[in-house]
């Protein structure tokens, strides 16, 4: 494996070892090619000049099996198995016996390894273990155009490469490339001493524990107690002990300590992959972090003060990944990573919600992100539109720095409005409130001086635990936002949960549209105690308290009449009890349906507040998916129908005096935010980041201006909206971007 020959040469001289080691009268590799076909590569036993002339489709015959299940197969008597392929130019016709294992690296299937005899045997679990450990280190040599050593030599050997992804948190960092995946060399794959590796495995196991022990304890700051369950089921994995024993196997059988994790690593990830159930695939990608961390302990990370999340040295750092947990980014915590970059992105993307809690500019969903990646590259992260630069030119790293001093300029300016009135220039006032989910996100209330949460998310405590939190820990977390609000309002929303974003335990069906399917406050409805346990911690929460309420994606009167009749037996069933329950309580619904605008004169006199949920509100009413980049960026939020959308839902307010708001990624961009006060909407939640530019523009505004000349430009065809509204803002001074 470590000789200078060419490649073919030494994959040549590699199956006539196997071949006779483990007595076999047929072993050859086969590798993936570009247009995903199994290709012969080396063999012994076969005729060689099948060699680079046989090919199997993905799916054809064993060897495509394997390929396709990831899986080892062993059978007695090949030919007659309803899967096999005979192809006469390799003279296999006389062999029986077959043993076929895939050869993996990073997660995909590369190739696959196979033995052949002519007497009819099955192979047995020791030959199949040893097997699968030759395929472990074929993977470092065996050429792949897919992901294999000449296309990343390529990919590293100095070129800057641009990749476009997309933003999962506003920012901007520059630094070099710090892996998460710990890589192992193929020099230390085979144990000197093996019970000198036992030693070494048995002792990071133990840390392994005692390191989770240690996060249990710890106070982690932020979340209160909601990555509690995702540790606890680390814990119960990291005890099993049929994943320790596979450990412990393959070091008695030759391997080092890593490349026995290494190994089942692969595993994981290979079925990880295969899997399209979403708790499975949690599960699985929980293995494989319990894998990642024994490497990172055995290559000597000092866990116990967390160094091994720490940058290596005092230029900044950028951490790339396949994919991070929210409880593996809170391990990171507060390290000082100028940024993330993640190759895989969940749907209901957790660790993006962390990321923005922590403040840290995040980037995702960039396919072969890591072959492209070596440690040490120079590298910069545009989280605000989603590009990552690597190995940049100087020209390239002259304009983001300079972009970077215009950033930190920015942040600077608005520093010093924190404390200025929310108000235009002639006087009128506009509350900013921030939408948050997590207890980081209170942070931004005093950072940038928000009036308030005007949108708290409360199903992310549900999406990051194992189990549904207790009615306790629903009130402890509840409490705990109250309390750092500090008197200013909190409008909590019920639990949004269905469509994409799933409960293992609760709603496992599939569907054709979840964002159209069973979802909000349809899905609340139908789980009538999950609701409700959930309304008894608000109230239980809030005594002596203001509390507001707000029902997500509420479609019609009744949806809405039902949820808060559901809301007020509660209040009822606590003052019973003896609970004194909130001083006041407001009952609300968020407007995220085109149908709704139409049902609010039928609950004008019931309802006592409207916010309407532009992320959701947008898709519904364009029927463009926002999770689809191909039609979600394609209709503007500034447009006329948008806007004559909004006007009409605020016209219709104002006359039943009902009090409206905005909430939503847009309302924290300042185009966005001019547009909807030009409206005559005053109350505006955004992400926390939005709140200094949005109340910068909002000063440099003057309303009685703006106000006349956007209202004539919505009634006209040209120009189109958003140049129309960029010209009224230059000619009247109003502050958009960030020079």
């Amino acid at each position: 494996m470590a000789a200078e020959a060419e490649t073919e040469a030494r994959l040549m001289k590699v199956v006539r070892l196997i071949a006779g080691t483990m007595v076999a009268d047929v072993c050859s590799i086969y590798r993936r090619t570009d247009d995903n076909r199994m290709e012969l590569i080396a063999t012994e036993g076969l005729r060689e000049d099948a060699i680079h002339r046989t090919f199997l489709a993905i799916d054809e015959g064993l060897v495509g099996q394997i390929a396709q299940t990831a899986q080892p197969l062993s059978i007695q008597d090949a030919p007659r198995h309803p899967s096999f392929s005979y192809r006469p130019e390799t003279g296999e016709d006389p062999y029986h016996a077959f043993l076929g294992v895939p050869i993996l690296k990073n997660g995909r299937v590369e190739g696959v390894l196979t033995v052949q005899n002519r007497t009819e045997r099955l192979y047995q679990d020791d030959e199949i273990d040893s097997l699968q450990t030759i395929a472990m280190v074929l993977a470092e040599i065996v050429p792949s155009s897919i992901s294999g050593p000449e296309q990343t030599d390529a990919a590293r050997d100095g070129r800057p490469v641009n990749l476009q992804g997309r933003s999962l948190c506003g920012g901007l960092g520059m630094g070099r490339v710090r892996l998460h995946d710990p890589v192992i060399p193929a020099a230390r794959f085979f144990a000197e001493d093996p019970e000198v590796e036992e030693h070494r495995l048995e002792n990071a196991l133990e840390e392994l524990h005692l390191s989770i022990d240690r996060l249990l304890a710890a106070e982690i700051g932020g979340l209160w107690g909601e990555p509690r369950e995702v540790i606890e089921a680390y814990k119960l994995l990291a005890s099993d002990p049929t994943w320790a024993e596979k450990l412990r196997e393959g070091v008695r059988g030759g391997l080092s300590a890593e490349a026995s994790i290494d190994r089942l690593r692969r595993e994981h990830r290979a079925r990880f992959e295969k899997v399209k159930d979403p708790y499975l695939r949690e599960r699985l990608h929980d293995l494989e972090d319990l894998d990642n961390r024994l490497l990172r302990m055995l290559a000597g990370g000092d866990t116990q003060n967390g160094n091994h999340k720490k940058p290596l040295s005092d230029e900044p750092e950028i951490l790339i990944a396949r994919r991070l947990g929210p409880a593996e980014l809170l391990d990171y915590g507060k390290a000082g990573f100028a940024a993330i970059v993640l190759e895989e992105v969940a749907t209901s993307s957790h660790a993006a919600i962390v990321a923005r809690g922590l403040g840290i500019p995040t980037v995702g969903g960039i396919d072969g992100l890591l072959t492209h990646v070596s440690r040490g590259d120079p590298i910069i992260v545009d989280g605000e539109d989603g590009r990552v630069h690597l190995r940049p030119d100087e020209d390239l790293l002259k304009a983001y720095a300079n972009r970077q001093a215009v950033l930190s300029e920015r942040q600077k300016i608005f520093a010093a409005l924190r404390d200025e009135p929310t108000e235009s220039k002639d006087g009128v006032p506009v509350r900013l409130l921030i939408n948050a989910g997590l207890g980081l996100d209170t942070e931004h209330l005093d950072s940038t001086g928000a009036e308030g949460i005007g949108l708290f998310r409360t199903e992310f405590q549900f999406l990051m635990s194992e189990k549904l939190p207790s009615t306790t820990d629903q009130i402890e977390l509840y409490k705990h936002v109250l309390k750092a609000a500090n008197g200013r309002p909190v409008y909590f929303r019920t639990l949004d949960l269905g469509g994409d974003k799933l409960l293992p335990n609760l709603n496992d069906a599939r569907e054709e549209n979840p964002a159209l399917g069973w979802r909000s406050i349809r899905f609340a409805l139908d789980r009538p105690g999950l609701f409700r346990r959930q309304m008894r911690a608000l109230l239980r929460a809030s005594e002596d308290q203001s509390l507001s309420v707000m029902f997500p994606m509420v479609t019609s009167a009744h949806e809405f009449r039902r949820a808060k009749t559901m809301l007020q037996e509660e209040v009822r069933w606590g003052q019973r009890r003896g609970f004194e329950g909130p001083k006041a309580l407001k009952i609300g619904a968020m407007l995220e349906t085109p149908a709704f605008a139409y049902a609010l004169e039928d609950i004008a006199d019931e309802v006592d507040f409207v916010s309407i949920g532009t992320n959701d509100m947008l898709q519904f009413f364009h029927a463009a998916d926002r999770m689809t980049p191909l039609v979600s960026e394609r209709y503007p939020f500034v447009s006329r129908p948008v806007m004559r959308f909004l006007a009409q839902v605020f016209e219709t307010c104002t006359r039943l005096r009902i009090p409206v708001s905005i909430c939503g990624e847009g309302a924290g961009r300042p185009l966005e935010a001019l547009c909807l006060i030009g409206l005559g909407y005053r109350s505006l939640s955004m992400p926390g980041g939005g709140i200094g530019p949005v109340k910068r523009m909002l000063r440099s505004l003057d309303l009685s201006e703006f106000g006349p000349a956007f209202a004539d430009l919505l009634q006209k065809r040209d120009p189109a909206l958003r140049e129309g509204v960029l010209e009224i803002a230059l000619s009247q001074g109003i502050v958009l971007n960030d020079v």
